[in-house]
């Protein structure tokens, strides 16, 4: 028995790691990860550097945990930086820290992979391995309902809960079933909203992964990276990603294009499987009203309702999606601190914030458009 660092995936087969994986979510593939590494996304100079968990039985691979050494708390969406600003002005240590997560993508999934009593025993030596490699924290980021379980059955780790807006689709016809549901005054936001796009003379088209050239990879990466100008930031992916993605997981991609006179002008980048939509990132050369609320949620919303998917997870944060239909979600993550003195203010610190985040789940449900009773 032994638990091994894994310092890039390709040393490992994709066949070996993605018979760990419980579904067909795309963001924990062998493809995927691999990507971010050798598209230089992560790695030297980024904050980012693999250290992936295995669990080795009998010359086997039982089970995984992919992970990051980070040396900042950027690209995670679960906020940690008070808390290592608090250590900076105590004059303790805070990075680096490892981080179990989807890097840059906020999605809720399975984290421990393969068989349970494997995984199980991999998360018990986790604190051995922090102290082996000099680590100071271990964070389990967006975890599933099994992640909670091993954790819960492990000592000195904190839950901390958060809250997305996901769009569920219970088998609506089409957009127009969607908006019956609504309020009348929400419904004709909606309503009005798409026609002030469509009035200025847009339309919308969505391309599967094997559709897309590297002309339209150029362009998809151009909106991306101006989102980050804009703001005065570098982008965390990089060109190269687009495309050895494209030829690794194609099935998986979807981009839809906004074009005006022919012309395309703005795009989101989803990624698919065989219930969820991921809307993940969004772009424009040009600013235009309204067209964000087009192309990053009601096309999704066409599109989730056209190919039968469940839901559409169009990413963190937004209390303006909860006016369009969006509900919020309760996410999980959990966290180990070693230092005790930091340990026990960040237990404090959880056990106040838990029953706010609990309340601003119900309190939003407040605002979301659906009818009620005889509306």
């Amino acid at each position: 028995m032994s638990l091994t660092l894994l310092t890039q995936l390709a040393d490992l087969p994709a066949s070996q790691w993605d018979a760990l994986l419980p579904d067909d979510q795309p963001f924990l593939r062998h493809a995927f990860l691999s990507t971010l590494e050798e598209s230089g996304s992560l790695g030297k100079g980024t904050g980012w550097q693999p250290e992936h968990l295995l669990w080795e039985e009998q010359g086997e691979i039982r089970a995984a945990l992919p992970g990051y050494r980070k040396s900042h708390s950027m690209g995670e969406y679960v906020f940690d930086h008070a808390w290592a600003d608090a250590c900076q002005r105590a004059g303790l240590p805070y990075y680096p820290k490892w981080l179990a997560a989807v890097p840059f993508s906020p999605v809720t999934g399975a984290r421990l992979l393969g068989d349970r009593a494997f995984a199980a025993k991999l998360l018990h030596h986790i604190p051995d391995f922090l102290h082996q490699r000099q680590l100071h924290s271990a964070h389990i980021n967006f975890g599933d309902a099994q992640t909670r379980e091993l954790v819960a059955a492990e000592a000195h780790w904190l839950p901390r809960l958060g809250c997305q807006y996901h769009w569920h689709n219970p088998g609506y016809r089409d957009f127009q079933d969607f908006l019956d549901t609504l309020m009348s005054r929400k419904r004709k936001q909606i309503r009005k909203e798409r026609e002030q796009v469509a009035s200025q003379g847009f339309a919308f088209e969505w391309l599967a992964g094997h559709q897309l050239s590297e002309a339209h990879w150029d362009f998809v990466y151009a909106c991306y990276a101006n989102t980050y100008a804009v703001r005065g930031q570098r982008p965390y992916l990089t060109r190269r990603f687009f495309s050895l993605l494209a030829e690794r997981m194609p099935e998986a991609i979807r981009v839809v294009l906004a074009t005006q006179n022919g012309q395309a002008v703005a795009m989101a980048f989803c990624l698919v499987d065989g219930e969820t939509l991921y809307g993940r990132y969004w772009g424009c050369l040009e600013e235009f009203n309204r067209l964000h609320f087009e192309t990053c949620f009601y096309q999704g919303m066409d599109y989730a309702i056209a190919h039968g998917l469940k839901r559409f997870d169009a990413g963190a944060q937004g209390e303006h999606k909860l006016v369009r239909g969006f509900e919020p979600v309760i996410t999980e993550s959990w966290h180990y601190l070693r230092h005790e003195g930091l340990f026990e203010a960040v237990a404090d610190y959880l056990r106040q914030e838990r029953p706010g985040v609990q309340a601003w789940a119900v309190e939003a449900r407040e605002s979301l458009p659906y009818r009620r009773g005889s509306e």
